[in-house]
Order: C-alpha cells, then structure tokens, then sequence
C-alpha cells in the first residue's frame, strides 16, 4: 500500500514538472509576442489594471498599470459586520474594500491584538467594482445592510450568514469584481480560479474547470501540495502579469487559496464568462504567484439584479449550500473525500482536538478493512508457505509451460489458495488512502489546529527551526519511514529475500523524502496506519504459528515437532 500511495504523490510531483515546463514555454510567448488579436481585443480589456485579455490566449499588459482613477469627493467608510465577518464598505464605487474574517486567526494562537483575525484586503479590486469607479451616498444603515445612492443608480450590500454577501443594484450594469486573492506565506500555499462553465459546449454541461486541466492560467498559478498548479521554476522572463477570459455563461466562479476562498456565486443578470489576471511575486526568485483576481462579465443592462457573493473559509459544509462543493478539488476521488470530511468533523465535535478526530478516523478506517487486509496477509503468507513446493514444479516442469500451469494451479487448488485474494483486498483500500491524502493535506479544520508538540496539523512540525538549515526536525515522517521499514519486514514476501531487504531500505528513504515537507496531519495518519498494519501482522504470525506447532508443520523454514507426551515416552515414541 506504501508503494501505491508513493506512486501517486511521485506522479503527482511529475505533472508538477511538466506543468513547470509548460508556464516556462508560455512565459517566453507572452513577454515577447502579444498576439495580433490581443491587440484587437482591447476594447474588452480589464480597465482597472490596463491587462488585455482574448478568448483562450494568455496576454501580457504592454503598458505600466496605471493607477486607479479616485473620484474626487472624499471616500467614506462604512463598517457591516456579524458574528463571521466584517466588512469595510467604501463609498467609491459602493463596494467592499476589505473583508475580516472574525474566527480564523492570521497566525497561530488565540485571536488578539498582537494576533489579529484574518482579513482580505481588497483595496487593488474591491469586491463589486465595476468598469468605472463612481461617488455614491450613504442612504440607509441597517444591522444588516447599507444602501448606497448615486442619482438614479443605488447598490444595498446586505451581509448574510454562512460568510454571505448579497449585492441588490438598481440601475447599475457591467462587469462585477470578486475581489481578489493573494498567496500565503506557506510553502504548501496555492492560487486558483476555479469555475462551472453552464455550458461548455460539445453537448457538455456543468463542466469544472480548475487551473489545472485545459485552464491556459495553468502555467501562471503555482501552488503546493493542496491541488494547484505546483512546480518550481525560473522567474527569468515571466512577465508581471498574466491575464485570460474566460467566455461563456458561469454558474459560479472562485479564486481561492488553500484555505479560504472568495467566490461569486450567483446572479439574476445573465454572464457571459469571466476575466482573471494573476500578479506574480516580484521579490521571489523564483516563479510564485502573489495575487490572482477575477471580474464577472455581467449584462449589461440597468435593471435591477441581485447578485450574491461568499467570502470565507474552504469549508465543505458551507460550500455544498451553495452548489460549490467542487471548490474543494478533491477530483474523481470526491465520492470519498465527502464522506470523510464529514467523519473528521464528527470526531472533533466529539472530542474537540483533530489530532484526536485522525486518529479515531485511523482507527475506523482499519477496522473496517480488517477483515480484508487478513484475507490478505493469511493468503501471502500461504503462498509464501507454498514456495518449496512452487519451486519444486518450476524445475520439474521448466520446458513444458502447459503442464508447469497446470501443475501450479492443481497446486493451489489443493491448498485452498487464491493467489489475486491477497491483491484485492489491497487494490480496494488504494482509493480511501488517496482520498485521506487529498482530505488531510487541504482541510482548512487543520489550519492551527494543535496535537501534542505539534502546533500546526496543516504543516510540517518545523521542531528546532533556527538549528536546522533545512527548515526543522519533523519527527512524524521519522516514525513513518521506520514504521515502513517495520511493516515490509512483517509483510510475507514470495520473491527474493535480497529483493525484499533492498525495499526495507529503499520504500522508507522514499517515503521519508516525499512525505518530510508534508502537513503533519499526513505523516500521523501514515504512521498510525502502519502501526496497526504491523500489530494486524504481528497477530497473524502468532496465530499461524500456533496452528503450525499443533500439526507439527514447517513454518518459516523449520519443522517444529509435534509436543512429546508421557505416554509417547513410555513406548519410545
């Protein structure tokens, strides 16, 4: 099973590269040659930030951005806030300017004044910002809403539960702004703009685009382990900015990050695509993405529409209310990764501590296989038991294959062994390990959340940092590759016993490497597993062992004798 779940993160680290490879042809493209039909196209350009954008074809600005055009009656702040969220609304424009979100704090610890909540700052492209930026009037405060005016045109932003913002204009047409997102600090941080294109056309609908996939921001949004564009790679003549437009009506659009996500999720006014642009760092050597932000391109008409927007964390609960449970990129694994976010936080109400939930979900997990991975160890180890007499057939039947097959599965037969029984029991766990990889790696629940020495599940333990130039001593993966090491030696083998060594060595060191940046959250589940794979094996050798010495079989390559009784020496038996 570890070799199964190193092949999947080892494939995953692949079309990392290969992705890495593609952003680096398509950055040489963009920074040197600006499609003729970019130009063409620049009367549907992004007029906040002088980006051209063209139907599937990645741009670059040709100018410097220009700064954004103020009105020039002074802005006023008005503050809208419930027991989720706060928001700061602007009078320029009648939008949101920065969103808090008040129950996740920006570091690790309690919420304070040193340790403020988290909070988007949407200053760049505040949320509700159309093409032009206009001076509106506070008409009306409410617990719950705000009324702006301007003339003939008006804007109410109710704020909702569930991190709900609801936006009724009157009067007012265009395009509509998310917002925008920008990258953490982690390693394991990511960037995307996700989407449910309503119509895809080729008889296709309800289609997921993420950036991976056929998304051409794929090259410009790198992320970590959490699902997104990952790779590493040369900032050397990336440009600034990365634009795309995404046409056809959207059922919803979102940009998130690893953890939180600002979405819009519905309109009554029809859509017709999406614009994103991505910023990358500038101070990183390195490629890495610093912002993305994405504009609605709505009807343009003056009637009245309502349009709702979410600003919150990456939850699954409060994502599924909204049609947008696919946010969470748990890919075709999601009929599993479902079910066990819902486990997982059913042990932490439980028992408040997701430490605790993982292991009591470790815990669940191998006993409902238990009965599957015996069938398999038992099989193993009776093929491993048939191996003399497996070679015997080999040498006396070696230049007659018909009857060497015949011989193996008359063989079988006799010992009551199935040699795909011990396969498949392992082949139908291989879909829940990979679903609790994408689970635990992205839960935002983990962000923070403490267990034992460990002060972040979502991230690797970093014990001993400033000793450590490579970043700290994780201990987890530690015990996971010695757990690896452990389990293969338990494991019955039927190949070679030199093959078999080099894999105690070679599984762990692999899995140590792959896993030592890993959240800890994964390391800990992988170690639990283990532990009960080795105890499962450990009890059926003591049980083939007890069975064995009853019949006086040989077990392990030694006969063991049948107990002597009194009686037997009496006769001299």
């Amino acid at each position: 099973m570890g070799a199964v779940l190193a092949w999947y993160i080892w494939a995953e680290m692949g079309r990392a590269k290969e992705r890495a490879k593609y952003a680096a042809e398509q950055a040489a493209i963009a920074a040197t040659n600006v499609t003729v039909e970019a130009v063409a196209d620049v009367g549907t350009a992004n007029a906040t930030n002088g980006t051209d954008v063209t139907d599937g074809t990645v741009t670059t600005p040709e100018t410097v951005k220009p700064a954004p055009v103020h009105p020039a009656t002074p802005e006023k702040i008005v503050v809208l806030e419930n027991d989720e969220l706060k928001l700061e609304l602007s009078t320029w424009g009648a939008v949101v300017k920065k969103a808090t979100l008040k129950k996740y704090a920006k570091d690790r610890g309690e919420i304070s004044d040193e340790n403020p909540p988290v909070a988007f700052d949407f200053a760049d492209s505040p949320l509700g910002a159309g093409e032009v930026v206009e001076s509106f009037e506070v008409a009306e405060e409410n617990p719950d809403s705000v009324r702006f005016v301007n003339g003939g045109k008006s804007r109410t932003i109710r704020l909702g539960a569930d991190y709900r913002i609801t936006l009724e204009d009157e009067g007012i047409g265009g395009s509509i702004s998310l917002g925008q997102m920008r990258m953490g600090d982690s390693k394991n941080d990511l960037l995307s703009v996700d989407s449910w294109a309503m119509d895809a056309g080729k008889g296709k609908e309800g289609v997921i685009h993420h950036c991976e996939g056929d998304s051409p921001l794929k090259g410009y949004l790198v992320g970590g382990l959490s699902g997104g564009c990952s790779g590493s790679k040369s900032a050397a003549g990336m440009p600034e900015e990365a634009a795309i437009k995404y046409p056809g009506a959207q059922k919803w659009v979102a940009v998130k990050n690893r953890f939180f996500v600002t979405a819009f999720c519905s309109s009554t006014a029809a859509n017709a695509g999406f614009e994103a642009t991505v910023a990358r760092d500038l101070a990183a050597s390195n490629y890495r993405p610093a912002s993305v932000f994405a504009k609605v391109r709505l009807a343009d008409d003056t009637a009245k529409r309502t349009s709702v927007f979410y600003v919150g964390p990456k939850k699954q609960s409060l994502l599924w209310d909204l049609g947008m449970k696919d946010v969470m990129e748990f890919g075709m694994w999601r009929w599993l990764c479902y079910p066990l976010v819902w486990i997982l936080n059913f042990f932490n109400n439980m028992i408040p501590n997701y430490g605790v939930a993982i292991i009591l979900l470790t815990i669940l997990v191998r006993l409902l296989f238990w009965p599957l991975t015996h069938k398999s160890t038992v099989g193993m180890k009776k093929m491993q038991e048939l191996q003399p007499k497996m070679k015997e057939i080999q040498a006396k039947f070696k230049d007659n294959p018909q009857r060497l097959q015949q011989e193996t599965w008359a063989l079988y037969r006799e010992a009551k062994v199935n040699p795909m029984s011990s396969c498949l029991p392992m082949l139908i766990q291989i879909p829940v390990f990979i679903a609790l990889f994408n689970v635990l790696r992205s839960a935002v629940e983990l962000r923070y959340a403490p267990f034992l020495w460990i002060g972040d599940l979502s991230e690797p333990e970093a014990l001993f940092s400033s000793w450590f130039p490579f970043g700290g001593l994780n201990i987890l993966p530690i015990l996971m590759a010695v757990s690896t090491g452990l389990q293969s030696a338990f494991t019955p083998s039927t190949g070679d016993k030199s093959q078999q060594k080099m894999m105690m060595i070679f599984m762990p060191a692999m899995m140590l490497f792959m896993f030592y940046s890993f959240p800890s959250a994964l390391s800990l589940y992988w170690f639990l597993s283990n532990l009960f794979s080795i105890v499962q094996m450990w009890i059926i050798r003591r049980q083939t062992a007890a069975k064995t010495a009853a019949k006086g079989e040989v077990l392990m390559g030694e006969v063991i004798d049948p107990p002597v009784t009194r009686q037997m020496r009496r006769h001299g038996k």
